[in-house]
């Protein structure tokens, strides 16, 4: 079980190393005036440098040292270990986080590595100790397992000796493959009602298992969730904000991720609307499914997703990023040089097509957390599906 081990790992690489404790790593990275960054993600561990050009020697250094000689000190182990508990306690109260945890459980069950969050559930944190961490560095953190995206004033001839002296300790060796079992199939649409008395507000998730990051489908289904929930001018929020007042905003998105990650519509609103907040929903998604998207919202649509591309490409951080995400899923060399032409080739029938295929109102999960005396009643009688009281651990 690896449910939260990989983030406790990465956010432990800098804890202290070889030469370095926590303290002297921090000292020795502001000397250089230089930013170093650990995290990990659904699908990968990261180690991020930020550095002036005349300063990179000495901070891959620093970089090589985090990467190949972390000593994962046993009171910093279990410092992180409390702080992740305490977090994941105050989370039990959070209607978001409530509302989150129950949709990934309706979804993808006990069983599937996302049906759990990301960050780990309260019995897996208490069960992490240092043997946990130290065998997953050893297991995954080798070289054949990895790749490196330098973005900078800075030519191969100069870096690669340096990372060359820099990593020269780094050995291959076998590493497991890990392989993201499909979802569940979907059930039949229901509604999970997660009760939270006295909350003036509900929160509402509706959504299903999505494609992986690495599906042909990727710009349609961009296009399509641009329409629908992507941006401020997306008809759901138009529809529940702008319209009726029933929230301060509403959206959609697909978290694209190596397995197949979710598809999920969410917002929240007032207790006194949540039943017909909740068909708004289900109407704007059978809208998409069912009527040719008009040209010109989307033309907007296809704009605003291509415009996104130069405003996401401004540092040198979010181009390593983009070209990190481009190795990370396999998507191509030319990925970036076709972005625009493939975006703008997006038609109407593509996005009712992908929306027919990826958006079931049939086969929905749909999680509200809210005060069940007030809303239960009403969300019976929409008809939309079988209401299950649900709760949270």
């Amino acid at each position: 079980d690896l449910t939260g081990l990989p983030i406790a790992n990465a956010s432990l690489l800098d804890e202290g190393t070889a030469n370095h404790d926590a303290l002297g790593l921090a000292e020795a990275i502001d000397y250089l005036g230089a930013e170093l960054e650990t995290a990990a993600s659904w699908d990968a561990s990261f180690v991020s440098l930020h550095v002036l050009t005349p300063r990179l020697a000495p901070a891959l250094q620093l970089l090589a040292e985090v990467v190949l000689t972390p000593t994962f000190p046993e009171a910093e182990v279990e410092r992180v270990r409390d702080e992740r508990l305490a977090y994941l306690l105050q989370q039990q109260d959070e209607p978001r986080a409530l509302a989150s945890r129950a949709f990934a459980g309706v979804v993808y069950g006990a069983e599937h590595p996302y049906g759990a969050p990301v960050l780990g559930t309260r019995e897996s944190v208490a069960r992490l100790d240092r043997d946990a961490l130290v065998e997953f560095y050893r297991t995954y953190y080798r070289p054949n397992n990895a790749f490196l995206v330098a973005v900078g004033d800075v030519d191969a001839a100069t870096l690669l000796p340096l990372l060359e002296q820099a990593f020269a300790g780094w050995t291959p060796a076998e590493v497991p493959a890990i392989r993201v079992p499909p979802p569940p199939p979907a059930g039949a649409t229901a509604i999970h009602l997660v009760d939270r008395p006295g909350s003036a507000q509900s929160e509402i998730r509706v959504g299903l298992a999505g494609p992986p990051r690495a599906t042909p489908d990727y710009f349609p289904l961009v296009v399509m969730n641009t329409v629908l929930g992507g941006s401020f001018t997306s008809r759901l929020n138009m529809a529940l904000r702008e319209e009726r007042g029933y929230t301060y905003g509403a959206g959609s998105g697909f978290d694209f991720r190596q397995g197949a990650g979710p598809f999920v519509a969410s917002s929240a609103v007032f207790t006194g609307v949540t039943d017909s907040a909740l068909v708004v929903f289900f109407d704007e998604i059978r809208r998409i499914r069912d009527e040719p998207v008009p040209a010109e919202e989307l033309d907007r649509a296809k704009n605003y997703v291509a415009l996104g591309l130069p405003r996401g490409l401004e540092t040198t951080a979010e181009v390593a990023a983009r070209v990190a995400e481009i190795e990370l899923y396999g998507l191509g060399d030319d990925y970036l040089t076709r972005y625009m032409d493939r975006v703008r080739g997006v038609t109407a029938e593509d996005v009712q097509r992908v929306a027919r295929r990826y958006l079931d109102p049939d086969h929905l999960a749909v999680i509200v957390v809210g005060d069940r005396g007030e809303i239960e009643e009403a969300l019976g009688r929409l008809g939309i599906g079988a209401v299950r009281p649900r709760a949270v651990e």
